[in-house]
């Protein structure tokens, strides 16, 4: 038996960053993929342990949740993107609304982790889901939604044009977000990323392929600077 105290096997494998949100606005967030559920369970207790009230864990795989959830049933899991958040201490609403426009339901995995990391940030999110340029009429139909965003992320595999379509037709800052979602000719997300970051609309930027994370933080740290409620 391992008479070692619980700091001494958290360093084995992890060196957390307790100050962070008080540095940076945002806690320090678990990248699940690769760990173990012991990790990850270590991880989380040595959080709760040190002060952290909001926790939020990104891919973690279904069956490493179904040993967790016991332990920890305060999470609530969203099994498509994979991802763990527990809000004891709610960060405070921001001013502003975050828009995340989903090309294709096959993109949903990546859209939710995004809109859950702005949500556990402190953002009102809005999700608008399945308005690929397959059918252009689906996207004007939410024009109003659009407009009421302060930033709006755009979730898109495939050949990834819905960034640019959607960032030529707001005013406000578009996040893009490529997938790993298509055919052969997709290369895994690369096509939909070259094509976001040769878009010809103007105020895109472009997170890696699959980010959602990434594109939730950003959106939130822009969505920031209207202030808080």
């Amino acid at each position: 038996m391992d008479n070692k105290t619980s700091k001494e096997l958290i360093d084995q494998y992890a060196c957390i960053d307790y100050e962070r949100q008080k540095r940076t606005g945002a806690p320090e967030v678990i990248y699940g993929a690769g760990k173990t559920v012991e990790q990850i369970s270590g991880i989380i207790e040595n959080m709760f342990e040190n002060g952290q009230k909001n926790i939020l864990a990104t891919r973690v795989e279904q069956d490493k949740y179904d040993l967790l959830k016991e332990k920890y049933q305060m999470f609530e899991y969203d099994s498509l993107s994979k991802t763990m958040m527990y809000s004891g201490d709610p960060f405070p609403l921001n001013k502003g609304k975050i828009v995340v426009v989903c090309a294709g339901t096959s993109d949903l995995y990546v859209a939710n982790e995004a809109a859950i990391t702005a949500r556990f940030l402190g953002n009102e999110v809005v999700q608008i889901t399945d308005v690929g340029v397959a059918g252009l009429h689906r996207l004007l139909r939410r024009m109003e939604e659009l407009n009421e965003a302060s930033v709006i992320i755009v979730v898109a595999g495939m050949e990834g044009a819905l960034a640019s379509v959607v960032g030529g037709l707001v005013s406000c800052p578009v996040v893009a977000v490529p997938t790993s979602v298509g055919y052969g000719a997709n290369f895994q997300g690369v096509a939909a990323l070259l094509s976001m970051l040769n878009s010809c609309a103007n105020g895109i930027s472009v997170v890696n392929i699959d980010n959602g994370f990434g594109a939730g933080y950003s959106a939130h740290t822009i969505n920031c600077l209207g202030g808080k409620r």
